[in-house]
């Protein structure tokens, strides 16, 4: 793994005596609240680790509503028989309008997860107190441009404090960032190399929307809607590669219905390749363009082979662009978002969450033209199911497994930050799986 953000250590924060390993933020949340539960079931069981002393962390709830909190609390300790008032998880008041209580709130632990979005409108002041304080931050965005705001904003300080900034721990983007990063691995392994091209297939996938989901798509699109300079941002494959000598290799973007003859299947263009690709090049970066300079990934849908995979990759491919385009014009946007669109605090239903599932595919090339294949699956539903479980287990991960003496401050993604050490842990605890096919 390669640093390439020197940090000074002698300004780094000494976390590791704060009173929680992890603070929940954003708790009663759709996903917040499947966040909390998920951490409460596996934090009280004590074969969650092999080390039982790591199955033993403090942690909170945190929110700016006490009656929710307390409502949340109270559903967590029956969830566990427990009723014992002094074994029930601790409450923490914060509200993102007000700094002083994110400050106390960030100060009083080692890890920040963070459910509140969009994160354009809400996201800054907790990632700029996490700063200050020298306070390690895991979030679920799928929000390029916020996440480069961010970095263009607090990079610099993020060195000198020692706090680790780790976005798009959710299924945005953990399956395509640790994805390439496994199928890498693969091919060293395999021959001597790693690939200098990699597609990335969704092959099946089962899950809903939140409202909260819905909530970030919208703001990104009147963000592009009204702004040329965030429509080139968005457009720019490098966007969060914040080198000097950033690659310009023209990448594969699938926007419109393709076949691909090699696979006898119709392509659809993907709604999340717009953050995992951006993320992927940054891990590239991060780790010392492992992957090379020139490096080309791309993503899509897989649809079945005949008139019918034709007829939905151009239905899939017509109603992106009909959402978008609906979305970015105001009018459309408050339309959809108050008669359509699921509604903030909804989302998938328990049964739903559990019957969910993702399988994708990663085809890998070599400069020799040597090919490997691999997939990465989860047995939960892909937004929210699989992403409560990566989001928490990324934070303990930074928690428990990489110090700061390894991983220093700054932005970091999902591979580059934590690598194999959080691939093991979402295989054994997470229900994803690794694998060459």
């Amino acid at each position: 793994m390669v640093n390439d953000m020197v940090n000074d250590t002698d300004n780094q924060h000494d976390t590791s005596k704060r009173p929680y390993a992890v603070v929940l933020y954003g708790a009663t949340s759709f996903v917040g609240q499947i966040t909390a539960h998920y951490l409460a079931q596996f934090l009280s069981n004590k074969k969650s680790t092999d080390d039982s002393e790591k199955s033993a962390v403090t942690w909170a709830i945190a929110g700016r509503d006490k009656e929710k909190l307390e409502k949340l609390q109270s559903e967590l300790s029956k969830a566990q028989n427990n009723e014992e008032t002094d074994k029930k998880v601790d409450i923490i008041i914060a509200n993102s309008d007000d700094d002083t209580s994110l400050d106390e709130m960030t100060k009083q632990t080692q890890v920040i997860i963070s459910t509140v979005g969009p994160y354009l409108k809400y996201g800054e002041p907790l990632i700029k107190s996490c700063v200050n304080n020298g306070t390690d931050y895991v979030d679920l965005t799928g929000e390029a441009i916020f996440i480069k705001d961010m970095m263009d904003k607090y990079q610099a300080k993020a060195q000198q404090t020692g706090a680790r900034i780790v976005n798009s721990c959710g299924f945005d983007s953990i399956p395509s960032d640790l994805g390439v990063y496994f199928t890498q691995q693969q091919a060293e392994t395999k021959f001597n190399q790693q690939c200098d091209v990699i597609h990335m297939r969704v092959k099946a996938a089962k899950g809903g929307l939140s409202g909260g989901t819905i909530a970030s798509m919208a703001t990104i699109f009147e963000e592009v809607g009204k702004d040329k300079a965030r429509r080139k941002q968005v457009a720019n494959p490098y966007l969060l590669n914040d080198d000097t000598d950033a690659p310009n290799v023209r990448q594969d973007n699938i926007s419109k219905p393709e076949y691909d003859s090699e696979h006898e299947r119709w392509l659809a263009p993907f709604v999340m390749a717009s953050i995992n690709t951006r993320i992927v090049h940054r891990s590239n970066q991060l780790l010392g363009y492992e992957y090379g300079r020139d490096f080309k990934y791309d993503e899509a849908m897989w649809m079945k082979d005949g008139i019918k995979g034709q007829l939905s990759s151009y239905a899939m491919s017509a109603g992106l662009l009909g959402f978008a385009t609906a979305m970015m014009i105001k009018p459309s946007r408050e339309l959809l978002s108050k008669h359509v669109l699921p509604k903030s605090g909804s989302g998938p239903s328990k049964s739903e969450q559990e019957n969910g599932y993702f399988d994708i595919r990663f085809f890998g090339e070599t400069s020799e033209k040597d090919s490997i294949s691999t997939k990465v699956t989860g047995d939960k539903d892909p937004g929210y199911g699989s992403t409560s479980r990566m989001l928490a287990q990324s934070a303990l991960c930074l928690a428990q497994d990489v110090t700061k003496a390894e991983v220093a401050g700054g932005f970091w993604t999902p591979a580059s930050a934590m690598g194999n050490k959080l691939l093991t842990r979402l295989e054994d605890h997470a229900g994803l799986s690794f694998e060459v096919v």
